[in-house]
């Protein structure tokens, strides 16, 4: 039943549209008495009062009137549009005729089965074999280590020039004149090689040496160095041998506990843009072979004394701490004075992944020095957080790390109270910076509760110092001998040579040697073995293309990370932290997947259908979807292996090439429907592009599809269909469908006038690797990715039934489409769905692009009172009343079609159709909010960890931070500060302000010379919209007083579009709220950390632990002395200083030197 117009001082139920004059149409509804609305859309049995669907109301006498359709109306046009559509995919998209034509061809190809539990079985057992190989190789490098260190003789007068090795940065520092080589004069008898380019490397090579990398802050000439460099020479032939059993080896490194690195093959240093600040001991697999998981808290002493510089180095040094760390630790960190509190918002120990450290690292920077000290406040603090067994932690070793400037109080109850007699808990303690104050309490409570004692008196011992307790936790480790001789498996990393993402396997290095017959056991870990594999050398090990476009293989480890997914891919990876994303990151999370990531840590197989929600491959749109996910654990590791399968991917075609023509052993270019993947075809039979796959060896690999399609035509000319050489199931399938596509042009396209049906193309998509599209020139606007698979029309149509509308990207940010030549088009595409006998599958997909501005107006057509688009336009006479359509009322109707995203696909205003492709919220953002409040649409919110985002640039207010430390007015006027702090400090800084001076403000990754990039990772809130659960058709208000709006919306049957009729807003004050689809960076690092920790995943750390053995020993401790310095070198030293001319550095040997000797 109709609503006319209202007339002014006429009665109308419900809120109306603010008046204005219609030209030759009678009265326009009036301003609401009431006033105007405020609000979002109200609930659907608040927008449809009875009277306004039940009541007709008549238009004034004697006036023309247009009303609002009614809701059959709006219905008729719907199926008018249905029909439109789907015969127009009838004709042109060819399904039918497809599914005929592969009937035609059954003998050319067999249907095979996935089997899931048998497949992800000999996966699994097949990534075992890979890496069981692996282990051999690092079993014997291990022991071969052991006993060449064992059969060494120290010597303390060794030379540099009696040692002869390949110094890896030594081509860059002879490039560098401020190398401290080049100041010096090496002499070192350093080797100059030789190196040709490997592709499994990435990189330039020689096998017949190792290379050497020693960091930048030790001295290459110290005893312990050389002692180091002339044991381990050894091990260039057990390398060597280990690459003739296993030529699939990739780099075999030794990291040493003095922090000496020697790979193989050698390969030059990958020279960083600044300081060189890598040290293997702080990589993520030597701490994870080093030790034994750790449960730590870092105590903070912030007390009035400590200032200036030495906070400064107080927070260096804990952000250091941190990056000792790993994902199978726990930490928390706090601060004390005369009470202890965290620093952060973390109240109990939280895993030491890289995001909460990166809290840490920002709290921690707000440390303010004020009040007294009182080290019982953070002891107690430290030991309740250790005892705290309500939350999820390692449960390994267990660590207490105290940072101060100095006191007097031992605290001797709070042991007793807490860690003796059975001392569990270790105790390390740092002084930190210059002063007077005795340490000997520091030295006691760290050699009282089996910890050591460092110190730090400047910048450049903070890295080693901090990363020096590794050490001491791996004595329980060494003495476990064999039992805790297991090789462990890494997260995923990237390789600091090159190589890729990377996952290491490790092995511990122990000290076998005795002071004397009789003797204790030596108890120092010698350092870590590894062997890199690359992640490309595992997925290798996967089904590739019998999976179909939406199946895959994952595979996650103990933390819930996954080291296979298609969704690993970091944007910008930093070498000095493990990539970690999570598995329930990597996919949408809900509850089934839960329950499959907690079944494969624990390391159970099982199978299980469900129903969920995929991104996809464009993050556009949301699809709801069922998935098959098996899984299996991958025995001797600790990792799992799962297999994805969608139900229409059970089974695929394999290719069966007639016996005739393989036995003529012709090359393949000879085969019958070879020629039609020729250019010379394409004007006749429409343009091909083909898949970039490795379909042989030999292939040369180009992002220019067409120089590819080149490079394919010249090897086939040479190759024969059974070549060993090339994947026969890829090539043959390819030739395949090359025929399959090209019998759909000579059957259906050919003799079709596209643009009788205003069509700019036609095309068809197909597992084997095949898109051809129809006529050849629309190849030129083609913009799809050539591999179907990574399409994302292809893969949507094969997830959802229908056809599906792609209209073009466009960024809200970008200008609007450009509509020349009528160049523009709409994708449409639906899936081939082929029943063989009882088994379906999809193997292809068609569809057509649609000219944009033609089927703008045959959409308006087609949403109107004409039949036809010649029909002449039904005009309403001045005492008839009729209704309105979106032709001849589209100066105040608005009707629109948009897809299952919410974007934009057809309009009949036309100043939108340069908005097609966009969120249509940037359209009209009133009716995009009301769609969604009444179910239309429903939202998915979920976050990207792997996003690059470009640097925040330094704000220009208040002051820049400070370089070099400059003393306050307090410092001036303590006499202590003269005597102690200002010399050494002023010294310090002037000293490794020219070298360290970014390691206080710069980013690490920047020092460390990471890849050539100025974006750096971030996580990035993601918002994707689909169809909400309302499948009628409607009638709505937006109440909105003096704006409010008539709309209509139903969903198109068979397709992923909504139809939308609305009265056109007559002003934007109702526009309190816009939807947004884009991209937002999350400038606090993503979700709130601080509520994730309060529900933690489900994980669980390695499964042996070494913390205890009855025959530690554990005299050495730490030592340390202060001595009182002199007034007058200090002054003097000051003057010195002040005058611009410091002395020169010598050369730092770190305090553990004297115990390192092999």
């Amino acid at each position: 039943m109709a609503v006319p117009a209202r007339t002014c001082g006429a009665s109308w139920p419900g809120p109306v549209r603010t008046a204005r004059p219609w030209p030759g149409r009678g009265p326009r509804p009036c301003p609401d008495p009431r006033g105007p609305a405020s609000g979002p859309a109200r609930p659907l049995s608040l927008l449809l009062p009875p009277l306004l669907l039940l009541v007709p109301l008549l238009a004034a006498p004697g006036a023309s009137a247009y009303s609002f359709p009614q809701q059959h109306t709006m219905q008729h046009w719907a199926r008018r549009l249905e029909q439109e559509i789907d015969g127009v995919m009838r004709i042109f998209g060819g399904v039918q005729q497809l599914r005929e034509i592969y009937k035609d061809n059954r003998n050319l190809f067999e249907v095979q089965e996935n089997e899931p539990q048998k497949l992800v079985e000999k996966v699994a057992g097949d990534i075992e074999n890979l890496l069981d190989r692996k282990v051999q190789a690092l079993k014997r490098l291990a022991d071969a280590a052991e006993n060449f260190q064992k059969a060494h003789r120290w010597q303390d007068n060794i030379k540099e020039e009696d040692i002869m090795y390949y110094d890896a940065k030594a081509d860059a520092e002879l490039d560098d004149p401020e190398s401290e080589d080049v100041e010096r004069g090496s002499k070192t008898s350093a080797l100059r090689l030789d190196f040709v380019q490997d592709p499994n490397f990435k990189n330039k090579v020689n096998y017949s040496y190792t290379a050497v990398q020693i960091p930048t802050d030790i001295y290459k000439g110290s005893t312990v160095i050389l002692n180091e460099l002339n044991w381990t020479e050894a091990l260039e032939n057990v390398f060597i041998q280990n690459r003739r059993q296993d030529p699939t080896l990739l780099w075999q490194v030794f990291g040493s506990a003095t922090g000496v690195t020697r790979y193989y093959p050698a390969t030059p240093w990958r020279a960083p843009k600044k300081i060189d600040l890598y040290d293997v001991r702080r990589r993520p697999w030597y701490i994870q072979g080093a030790s034994s998981p750790k449960d730590m808290v870092i105590i903070v002493d912030v007390s009035g004394s400590v200032s200036g510089l030495t906070l400064k180095l107080m927070k260096t040094s804990v952000c250091e701490m941190l990056d000792t760390l790993s994902d199978d630790d726990y930490v928390n960190v706090a601060s004390f004075n005369e009470k202890a509190q965290p620093v952060s918002c973390f109240t109990h120990l939280v895993q030491a992944n890289v995001r909460n450290k990166k809290v840490f690292k920002e709290a921690v920077q707000g440390m303010v020095a004020k009040g007294t000290t009182g080290y019982k406040a953070g002891f107690e603090y430290a030991f309740d957080q250790l005892q705290n067994s309500n939350i999820t932690r390692a449960n390994c070793n267990k660590m207490i790390m105290m940072f101060t400037d100095g006191g007097e109080d031992r605290v001797q109850d709070v042991f007793e109270k807490y860690n003796w007699p059975n001392r569990t808990v270790r105790v390390f303690t740092f002084s930190v910076g210059q002063h007077n104050y005795d340490v000997t309490p520091l030295q006691w409570m760290a050699c009282t509760n089996k910890g050591y004692y460092f110190e730090i008196p400047s910048i450049g011992a903070i890295r080693i110092n901090t990363q020096e307790y590794l050490d001491v936790l791996g004595r329980p480790m060494v003495l476990a001998g064999k039992e805790a001789k297991q090789v462990q498996w890494t997260n995923v990393y990237e390789d600091a040579l090159g190589l890729g993402l990377v996952v290491t396997g490790t092995l511990p290095v122990f000290n076998l040697t005795q002071d004397g017959p009789g003797e204790k056991k030596n108890q120092l870990i010698l350092g870590v073995m590894g062997i890199d594999v690359a992640l490309n050398d595992i997925k290798r090990l996967t089904p590739n293309y019998t999976l179909g476009a939406n199946g895959y293989v994952f595979a996650i480890d103990l933390n819930g990370y996954v080291l296979l997914h298609p969704n690993l891919k970091p944007q910008t990876t930093n070498f000095r932290e493990p990539v970690t994303l999570d598995f329930l990151d990597a996919e949408l999370e809900d509850e089934n997947k839960e329950e499959i990531r907690r079944s494969m840590i624990d390391g159970n197989k099982g199978h299980k259908q469900i129903r969920t929600l995929v991104k996809s491959l464009d993050e556009r749109y949301i699809d709801e979807v069922i998935r098959n996910y098996t899984w299996v654990p991958i025995r001797s590791t600790n990792y799992s292996l799962g297999l994805v399968l969608p139900p229409y991917s059970t089974f695929y075609l394999q290719a069966n090439l007639s016996d005739q023509i393989l036995q003529v052993k012709l090359p393949i270019s000879k085969l019958k429907d070879f020629e039609f993947l020729l250019p010379s075809s394409f004007e006749s039979e429409g343009h091909v592009f083909i898949a970039p796959r490795e379909y042989c060896k030999d292939l040369n690999a180009s992002d220019n599809n067409t120089e590819f399609l080149k490079n394919f035509i010249e090897l086939m000319e040479k190759v024969t269909p059974d070549s060993k050489q090339c994947n026969n199931f890829l090539l043959h399938n390819l030739i395949l469908d090359t025929g399959i596509t090209q019998q759909l042009v000579e059957r259906v396209w050919r003799d079709q006038d596209l643009n009788t049906y205003s069509l700019l193309a036609v095309f068809a998509a197909t597992d084997g690797g095949i898109t051809r599209v129809f006529p050849n020139k629309a190849a030129e606007d083609w913009t799809e990715n050539p591999e179907p698979f990574n399409a994302s029309f292809y893969r949507r149509s094969l997830d959802n039934h229908g056809y599906i509308f792609k209209p073009p990207h466009q960024d809200s940010l970008l200008r609007p489409l450009e509509l020349e030549n009528d160049t523009v088009g709409v994708l449409v595409s639906t899936a081939v769905e082929l029943s063989l006998g009882r088994r379906t599958l999809r193997p292809a997909v068609v569809g057509v692009k649609l000219d944009l501005e033609a089927w703008a107006e045959k959409f308006k057509v087609l949403a109107s009172n004409r039949t036809h688009q010649d029909q002449p336009q039904k005009q309403c006479g001045p005492s008839s009343h009729c209704e309105m359509d979106c032709e001849v009322n589209n100066e105040d109707l608005l009707c629109v079609l948009i897809d299952d995203g919410g974007f934009l696909v057809l309009s009949n205003q036309n100043h939108q159709w340069d908005q097609v492709g966009r969120f249509f919220s940037e359209v009209d953002a009133n009716l995009m909010l009301a769609l969604y409040n009444n179910s239309f649409y429903t939202r998915k919110e979920s976050y990207d960890y792997q996003s690059a985002c470009a640097p925040q640039p330094p704000g220009n207010l208040g002051a820049a931070p400070r370089g070099v430390f400059v003393p306050t007015i307090a410092d001036f006027l303590n006499l202590a500060w003269w005597t102690s702090a200002a010399a050494w400090s002023l010294f310090q800084q002037l000293l490794y302000g020219l070298i360290y001076h970014s390691w206080f403000q710069a980013d690490p990754a920047e020092a460390e010379g990471s890849p050539e990039t100025r974006e750096s990772s971030c996580v990035v809130k993601q918002t994707q919209y689909y169809f909400g659960s309302v499948n009628a058709s409607y009638n709505t208000i937006i109440d909105c007083g003096n704006c409010s709006r008539l709309f209509h919306a139903q969903r198109l049957t068979n397709t992923n579009l909504l139809f939308v009729v609305a009265e056109k807003p007559l002003c934007s004050q109702c526009e309190a709220g816009r939807l947004l689809q884009k991209e937002t960076h999350c400038p606090a690092d993503g979700p709130e950390q601080c509520e994730l920790v309060q529900r933690p995943r489900y994980r669980r750390g390695p499964h042996i632990c070494f913390d205890y053995n009855a025959t530690e020993d554990t005299s050495d401790c730490g030592r340390g002395a202060s001595f009182p310095p002199s007034l007058g070198v200090l002054v003097s030293l000051q003057l010195l200083l002040l005058l611009g001319l410091p002395p020169r550095p010598q050369p730092q040997v770190h305090s553990f030197a004297a115990s390192r000797r092999l």
